[in-house]
């Protein structure tokens, strides 16, 4: 083949690639999200496979097995630079340079220290390596990415608004803005996150169980509740249904709490829940990472516009989705999305990407990103 040809059929194979990795999402985390293609000399795809839970073989592995001897002299594709470590599964690097591929072509590089250094091991081997630009294998790394880079987990924030921007009326009613299709949606996300994070307010206002209802669960989200003072009812629907998950308060830490809050925090342990300590000022940042530490590697955060606006000043949201239902509420005391940041420039506003833009019935969803390599602080191979 050309190198023309050669580099079509590259990017070819990786966009499926991204595809079947993202299969994987409910069941791999806290590992990344990878896929594979094994092309052959030609250029044909002869196999395919992707990480499909946490101690399964890898992309890489599932391809090579299906490929069989064919992967001798082949090419491998595949989303996220080979692991060069011993960890559930061998080093992918080894699996690969045992079945005898000519040439392996990836896109994101893989910092995990212990894991790192796949390609030179490939290239010691005498294994031509190439790493070609995709954006969107980039995307898919991304929650990866910002785990390994900061120790937080990666943090989705879901909210449903009118088409002027208001998540409820005045009077904090808000069912329904969206259509059942999309609140479907939500609820198949629960079921792949390890957490689902509220506000005390909402907790008060709705009562709501947060759990995942009709729909496949891959893995059980604690329930987590922002209640710096531990007013969490005792009665409420979380702590009565406890089998749907654990139920989490972030309360100010021990040596802030007087008496009273004291005592509200001793009678929410005595109903179950675990309480996990915010910052000396309410801040989130120190309890995300010890849940992180705890194995929480994505949440799903379903709250009012002051906790996301408190999110996103501690810079902790990631990604957004938007549900925007077809009205109009046009009230100027009526609830938005985001409250309680002060910008006072344009330049001073928060900039995300848009990914996607999707009909849902009525409803239109808005995908962003917040995160991106530049501000984890990596290179990008489309920047190169």
């Amino acid at each position: 083949m050309s190198d023309c040809a050669s580099s079509f059929r590259f990017k070819r194979a990786m966009e499926r690639a991204v595809r079947l990795a993202s299969r994987g999402h409910g069941f791999v985390e806290p590992n990344p999200m990878v896929g594979c293609v094994i092309l052959d000399e030609d250029g044909n795809a002869i196999s395919e496979g992707y990480h499909t839970r946490v101690g399964a073989p890898h992309a890489e592995v599932e391809a090579l097995v299906r490929a069989g001897s064919r992967a001798r002299g082949a090419t491998a594709v595949v989303t996220l630079e080979p692991c060069n470590h011993q960890g559930r599964t061998g080093p992918c690097t080894q699996a690969l340079i045992d079945a005898g591929v000519r040439r392996v072509v990836y896109a994101v590089a893989d910092p995990f220290p212990r894991a790192a250094g796949g390609a030179q091991r490939l290239r010691d081997a005498g294994i031509e390596v190439l790493s070609i630009s995709s954006p969107r294998a980039e995307e898919l790394a991304l929650p990866f990415l910002k785990r390994v880079v900061t120790q937080l987990p990666w943090m989705t924030v879901k909210w449903a608004a009118s088409i002027d921007g208001r998540i409820a009326l005045r009077s904090r009613a808000s069912k329904w803005i969206s259509g059942e299709r999309a609140r479907r949606m939500v609820h198949r996300e629960r079921g792949r996150v390890d957490g689902v994070l509220t506000g005390i307010g909402t907790v008060i206002t709705d009562n709501p169980r947060l759990n995942a209802r009709e729909t496949r669960v891959r893995r059980r989200a604690m329930r987590i509740v922002y209640d710096p003072l531990a007013n969490t009812p005792l009665g409420c629907a979380m702590l009565e249904q406890s089998s749907e998950g654990q139920v989490v308060i972030l309360a100010l830490p021990e040596a802030a709490r007087d008496a009273e809050v004291a005592a509200r925090v001793r009678a929410l342990e005595a109903a179950g829940a675990r309480v996990v300590e915010l910052g000396e000022s309410g801040e989130m940042t120190p309890a995300f990472i010890a849940l992180f530490a705890q194995g929480v590697s994505t949440v799903l955060v379903e709250a009012g516009g002051g906790l996301v606006g408190k999110l996103f000043a501690e810079n902790l949201v990631d990604e957004v989705f938007s549900f925007v239902g077809p009205i109009i509420i046009g009230d100027a005391n009526a609830l938005s999305s985001v409250r309680g940041l002060r910008t006072d420039a344009m330049r001073d506003a928060i900039p995300a990407r848009l990914l996607a833009v999707r009909r849902r019935d009525g409803d239109a969803l808005l995908h962003y990103r917040c995160t991106s390599m530049a501000s984890l602080g990596l290179a990008s191979v489309a920047s190169k």
